[in-house]
């Protein structure tokens, strides 16, 4: 015989007001409400549920797992050119907006030259799948990402046409990202078929345009903001990376690729100008050593750029 009172008090000590409970004579029935939990979040109160519900008289558990639908904005982080600083910013900026609050996932989308794995120490990890969806690599930085990096081995080109291409993409945003609310898109350089695929398929939020100050840079940034634009893609900013150099021997500053270009350009086009990020040997050391500078306590640098995009984000 069944303890009813007893069976819904374990139930409700391990899973509270997610759980509703049904007994009938020896089968005990429970709804479970995951919202808002990642799959090993999912998985592990699945467990705890399932071991509360058996006991004395109990011939079956069944438990059904729901969960609504999480409302999830993309962030586009691109570029017209290759150098400038984009994969480096998308990190930085992931982790930025995870440490204010946001629950935030990474797709290194550079299907071609993926370094999102080295930037967020994740090398040699590979993801693993469930029901045919692949689940999201965790990092020591709080942001869950995958990346091709993560699917071939290290050094092998991918000499893969457009649309075998924009199918990789396709699953590494459709992944299974639990509860997180954000994902940043690291893309490739240019406005080919994975940038196009991207827009047209899943269509993000906004679009993060990283620049050189340089006019030749500039240039390239402009075609990537006319590719959002044309798309119906809302441009959230403009950032001018490698902004200034302060030697570290005799800290005299000086600008080797210019100053001030993009955020002339950001005026000349009418989008917001997000900030500069300067052209720092620190930030190219850590980067290298896996170790994002917008991880640390004292960064002034990413953590004001994605304060802007998430104001961004809440008013849109």
């Amino acid at each position: 015989m069944i303890n009813m009172d007893g069976v819904k008090a374990a139930i409700a000590a391990v899973a509270g007001a997610r759980a509703s409970v049904r007994i009938d004579g020896g089968r005990v029935g429970v709804v479970l409400d995951a919202t808002g939990l990642d799959a090993t979040a999912r998985d592990a109160l699945e467990a705890r549920v399932r071991a509360a519900a058996a006991g004395p008289g109990v011939a079956e558990v069944r438990v059904a797992v729901t969960a609504e639908r999480t409302t999830r904005q993309l962030i586009a982080v691109a570029s017209g050119k290759g150098g400038v600083g984009k994969s480096t910013l998308a990190a930085n900026l992931a982790i930025a907006l995870a440490r204010g609050g946001r629950r935030v996932g990474l797709v290194d989308a550079d299907i071609y030259g993926p370094s999102q794995p080295r930037l967020m120490r994740a090398e040699g990890v590979r993801p693993e799948a469930r029901d045919k969806q692949l689940l999201p690599v965790a990092t020591p930085y709080g942001v869950p990402m995958l990346s091709m990096g993560q699917l071939v081995e290290p050094g092998r080109a991918l000499a893969w046409r457009g649309p075998m291409a924009a199918g990789a993409l396709g699953q590494l945003v459709d992944a299974d990202w639990g509860a997180a609310d954000t994902l940043v898109l690291d893309l490739p350089p240019g406005t080919g078929d994975v940038q196009l695929t991207m827009v047209q398929k899943h269509k993000p939020a906004g679009a993060v345009i990283v620049s050189t100050p340089q006019d030749l840079a500039l240039i390239d940034a402009a075609r990537a903001i006319d590719l959002f634009n044309t798309a119906g893609v809302p441009i959230i900013g403009l950032i001018e990376n490698m902004a200034g150099f302060t030697c570290p021997h005799c800290g005299q500053a000086s600008d080797p690729f210019g100053r001030g270009g993009a955020e002339t350009e950001a005026a000349r086009l009418g989008i917001p100008f997000l900030g500069r990020v300067p052209l720092a040997i620190g930030i190219r050391e850590a980067s290298d050593a896996g170790e994002p500078p917008a991880a640390l306590d004292g960064d002034r640098v990413f953590r004001p750029i994605a304060d802007l995009v998430a104001d961004w984000l809440r008013a849109h």
